[in-house]
């Protein structure tokens, strides 16, 4: 091979085409939204706009967290679960401090200290139990998941905890008031995702993620602290499981055995729409934040058309992730075609 091929052949190729996996979400959400135009142009009034993009904050921080713990090779089934938890301990503690310090922002700022470290601690747990403990992540956190829900119903004796009228109408405007026109959750959102991207995209903490969700045992024999950093997804995961909370709780001022519900399967739903591999090796914190956007809005159009009943929410979710772990897998079959041939 002469000289010139051979630098012809270094040469890299340029493909000006466009990435379907990557650009895929952001599509479906514009046909999306272009669907409930269509069928409802309320859906694109600024009203219905900043309650689509409150609601999403809820999972969609969520998500951002199990965006990493999905990556590194795990699950976390008690999210869900662990909301409600720290949303009655909040609320019992805020209640409790009342009687003590009287009603101010600083019984409020102490009941948002301690969901910070319920949620940390509780990822904790999950993260100890999965690595240390050598349990899989799946039994770990169906565990937890059970617990956590029967905590919160004992604490309620069945009914529904809620916060003093005093303390909600301070704690009020984190979810009700707004910044720019932009609703405080969706500020919250927006800064939640952005560390998120910085994380998985630009330290080594994220590409450890990505190396170990690849393969772990490579991963151990090329000096990563598997357990430390799996461990950290999931802590990781319960910060923004509390994070969560802290901008839900003011919006009913409440917190029952029902609360939380399905936000496990909703923050999957939208890690795995986004394009994170639910194998883990590959995780994308944008495409997380799209795949939230279009569970919200899916529900938001079924609510604003009637096309069928809300209630079919969780099924249409349930639908939307097995498809798209379908397209996942042949996505991965079409490299090892081209290898083989």
């Amino acid at each position: 091979m002469s000289v010139s091929a051979r630098e012809e052949t270094a040469k890299p190729v340029r493909n000006f085409g466009i990435d379907l996996k990557t650009a895929g979400p952001l599509v479906a959400l514009i046909v999306l939204c272009v669907l409930g135009y269509s069928l409802n142009p309320a859906f694109l009034s600024e009203g219905n706009l900043a309650n689509l993009l409150t609601r999403s904050a809820f999972i969609g921080i969520i998500a951002v967290g199990a965006t990493f713990v999905i990556t590194a090779g795990g699950i976390d089934l008690s999210v869900g679960s662990m909301a409600a938890f720290v949303a009655g301990m909040m609320i019992i503690i805020m209640n409790s401090a009342i009687d003590v310090m009287g009603v101010s922002v600083w019984t409020v700022i102490l009941g948002c200290g301690c969901s910070l470290i319920l949620g940390i601690g509780a990822g904790f747990i999950n993260g100890f139990l999965t690595t240390k403990g050598k349990i899989e992540a799946f039994i770990v956190t169906l565990g937890t998941m059970g617990i956590y829900r029967s905590l919160v119903t004992y604490f309620a004796d069945g009914g529904t905890l809620s916060l003093a009228s005093a303390a909600r109408d301070i704690y009020r405007p984190v979810y009700y008031d707004s910044f720019l026109r932009i609703p405080i959750p969706v500020w919250v959102f927006i800064g939640v995702a952005i560390i998120g991207w910085i994380l998985m995209n630009r330290t080594a903490f994220g590409r450890y993620c990505m190396a170990i969700g690849s393969n772990e045992h490579v991963a151990r024999y090329s000096a990563i602290k598997v357990d430390r950093v799996k461990t950290w997804t999931y802590v990781l995961q319960g910060l923004c499981v509390s994070l969560a909370t802290i901008i839900y709780v003011p919006r009913l001022g409440s917190a029952s055995s029902a609360t939380g519900v399905l936000w496990e399967l909703e923050a999957i739903a939208a890690v795995i729409i986004g394009g994170t591999m639910l194998k883990g090796g590959f995780g994308r914190v944008g495409g997380t934040v799209i795949g939230a956007l279009i569970l919200t809005a899916i529900g938001n159009i079924l609510n604003l058309t009637d096309i069928i009943s809300n209630y079919l929410n969780g099924a249409v979710q349930g639908v939307i992730i097995v498809v798209a772990v379908y397209l996942q897998r042949g996505n991965l079959r079409a490299p090892k075609r081209k290898a083989q041939e």
